[in-house]
Order: C-alpha cells, then structure tokens, then sequence
C-alpha cells in the first residue's frame, strides 16, 4: 500500500529513534512522572483519569480533529519513542496509527483491541461504558506494573472511573429501557455497541467510515426504513454538521437529532461523561419511545 509521504518520513524517523534504545518510564518535563502515549481521545480520557498527575500523556490526534484522518508527526514519533507505554486501538480505525506503532515492544504497547471485546469492523466500543470499563482495568494493570510504588493510587482512581462509568451504564439502561426495540438512525454506523448494549437497532445512513457518501439506493432504504419504524428523528454528528442527513430528514418528514460518537476532543469541549450524558437526552427525546 502507498502511504502519503509524511507518514513514510514519520515512520523513517521513529525507526530511528526506537534503534538508540529502550525508553525508561519517566517523564522528561517531570522525572516523577509516567510517559504514556495514546492514540485517540476516549483512551486519554481513561488515562487521564486512572493516572491522574502520575502520567504525561500525548494523544496523537490533535484537539478536535478528525481521529480516522490521523497522519503521524516527527514529534509524534518522538513521544512514541519516549513512551512507557502506548495505549492505542489497532484494527483500521486510525491507520497512520498501526503503521508508525507496529515496532513498538509489545511490553511498551497495550492493544485494547481484548479488553474492549471488539468485534466486526466497528472500533466505537467506548460508547458502551462497560467496555469503556474494561480497558480501564487494562490500563490500571499496565500502569501498576510499570509504577509499583504508586500501585494503589492507580487502583484506587481506576476504581473510581468504573463506578462512574457503571452508574453511566445503569442511567442509560433506565433511560432507554422505554425505547427497547427502537430503530437507531445515525448519520455513520457508529453506534452498534451502544445499540447492542441498551436494545436498540442502528442503521447508519453510511456505514462505519464517515468519509464515505451514501448512495442513492443507500438513502431509499433508510427512507423505506423510517417509514416502515415510525423513525421520528435522524442522528447527526456534532463534529460532522447536519449534511445529508438533514436532506434526508426533510425528504422523510422527520426531525434531527445531535449525537456525539466521542472520537475526539476539543478545548471547551465536554469530556467523556458530558458528551454521553446528552447524547442520553438526545435519543431519549429522538427516539421513538413508550
């Protein structure tokens, strides 16, 4: 496969940094503290939160871009290199990713690709919060290991990620429960785990790349399956704008909807839990209910 010249100089560079030797677990800013490099926002957020002000952490997708467009930086390699650890989501969704990771030493590398249980070709786990929860586990182990004396604050702060991604569970689960068997439409098929999760069906208006435009038969059958549902609102993307699925909206007679697939991450943004808990009020109101 041809890949786009800042991604073969991106891979050069860390080839060599990765050949001057093993990376040791402190930060260079602050010795006191644990380099850890991840790929995309949601794994920050559980890196943030399980390693506090114990870890430095890089995530390669910059603030509010478009994580499945990623493109690797000198600087990236750099922190790649440095890491003690690299938590990333291998399998597609951030291709620039496997490619500049896959020399990294499986003991400095946490695939989570196990512990999110992931499954088909859709990489949105974290929008199950108890998948979320599992490579948050993950992650306290890995961190533990690489930082024994602060062993118990790690468990300590991952414990505290769990019960708040469990009562995250337990709202959506009370919110939907009306909603059990309602039909899920989203402008890319990003929403399955969710949608296994609390009973829902998901039909994406285009399927999981976003890039991707539908094609005219495409949008017959979702028109075919808002009818056939009694579908009252179609799910846009904040990040994406309203598009073609306004278009189709219009065409249908139906209302739409803002949901967030939390991919990234911007200053001022919500975090994690914000972003989840409206995207509960935006189904809860769409969704056709009761």
């Amino acid at each position: 496969m041809n890949r786009p010249p800042s991604t073969v100089a991106a891979l050069a560079a860390l080839a060599g940094v990765l050949a001057l030797g093993a990376c040791t677990p402190a930060s260079a800013d602050d010795p006191g503290r644990v380099r850890v490099v991840v790929s995309s926002y949601p794994l920050q957020y559980v890196v943030d939160r399980v390693g506090a002000d114990r870890v430095d952490v890089t995530n390669l997708t910059p603030p509010s871009a478009d994580p499945h467009g990623l493109e690797l930086t000198v600087r990236d390699t750099a922190a790649i290199a440095d890491a003690a650890l690299v938590v990333h989501l291998p399998g597609g969704f951030q291709t620039a990713a496997d490619a500049g990771l896959v020399d990294v030493p499986a003991e400095r590398l946490l695939d989570v690709t196990t512990a999110a249980a992931l499954r088909d070709e859709d990489p949105h786990f974290w929008l199950d919060p108890l998948r979320l929860a599992d490579v948050a586990d993950a992650v306290v182990e890995r961190l533990a290991a690489l930082d024994p004396a602060d062993a118990a604050a790690y468990r300590a702060d991952g414990a505290a990620l769990v019960a708040d991604l469990a009562d995250l569970d337990a709202r959506y689960a009370a919110g939907l429960a009306p909603c059990a068997g309602a039909t899920l439409v989203t402008s890319h098929q990003a929403f399955g785990y969710l949608a296994e999760r609390y009973g829902l069906h998901q039909v994406g208006i285009v399927g999981v790349d976003p890039e991707v435009e539908p094609s005219p038969a495409r949008l017959r059958e979702v028109t075919a399956v808002v009818d056939a549902h009694g579908v009252r609102t179609l799910f846009f993307e904040r990040a994406a704008g309203p598009g073609v699925t306004q278009w189709l909206a219009e065409r249908a007679g139906v209302a739409t909807g803002v949901i967030d697939p939390v991919e990234s991450h911007g200053e001022g943004d919500p975090d994690y839990l914000e972003a989840m808990e409206t995207n509960l009020d935006a189904l809860v109101a769409g969704l056709a209910c009761g």
